[in-house]
Formats: C-alpha cells, structure tokens, sequence
C-alpha cells in the first residue's frame, strides 16, 4: 500500500475547513450534524483525503451517537488505530492507512458480528455510490 503524504498547505487547498480540522488536526464535527449520520443509501464510503475505501454501507448501522457508525471496515488493512489519551480518557483512534487521516474512534459496544462500532466523522467520508465504483 503506497502512502500518500502532503504538507499542509496543499492538505488546506485540497480540503474544506471543517475537513481539514477533523482529518488532519484530529477535530471531531458535531453530533447530529454531518450528512452521513442518518444516511443510508448503498455504496462504498472513501477517505475524503485520498479516495481509499473504509467502509461500505452494509456495514453500516444507527447507533442513536449523532455519527455514522459501522460494525466493520471494509478491508483489515483499510485503516488503523492508535491509542487517543486526549480528552481525559483511553479511547482507539482510526486513521485512514493510506494517508493517516483522522476519522473518528472505534469502541467495544458495537452490534454483531463484530461487537464493534466504529464511530466516524462524516466530513472524513465521502460516499461512492456502486454506479461510480470503478470495477
């Protein structure tokens, strides 16, 4: 898997201020607030900053947070995950394995088959509907 890297400046030109803040300063967009939460038409849902596939929709689910979650991505090597101490407490951050993007956190209260949920940002996706997935 080839990395993708930019300097500041071009990741600003490239994407929105409230993307740039979420993806590549580890912001959080509100609850309730981003055109994913409640969305659930088919496809594949991409890392806004590098187009690589995360999630698809059949993985995802309403876990009543305020942002879309799933129970799983779509690859074991789609994203991967540190430990986030921020904030006063132990959480596991996802990022984006491709360009190390910050798209949100995955927790152990998820519903089967995996008990997971991971919790993301959805100025960090952007939906690919399967009339525009290359094949």
């Amino acid at each position: 898997m080839l990395k993708v890297t930019k300097s500041d400046a071009e990741w600003r030109t490239q994407l929105s201020p409230e993307a740039y803040n979420v993806c590549r300063k580890k912001g959080t967009e509100r609850a309730f607030t981003g055109e994913y939460d409640k969305c659930y038409e088919p496809g594949v849902y991409v890392c806004v900053c590098c187009g690589n596939p995360l999630f698809s929709s059949d993985a995802k689910f309403d876990s009543g947070t305020g942002w879309p979650s799933f129970y799983s991505a779509i690859a074991d090597d789609a994203i991967r995950e540190e430990e986030d101490i921020s904030l006063f407490m132990r959480r596991t951050e996802t990022l984006c394995a491709i360009c190390d993007a910050h798209l949100g956190h995955v927790f152990p209260d998820g519903p089967a088959p995996t008990g997971l949920r991971y919790c993301m940002n959805s100025v960090a996706l952007k939906l690919v509907p399967p009339d525009d997935q290359a094949d």
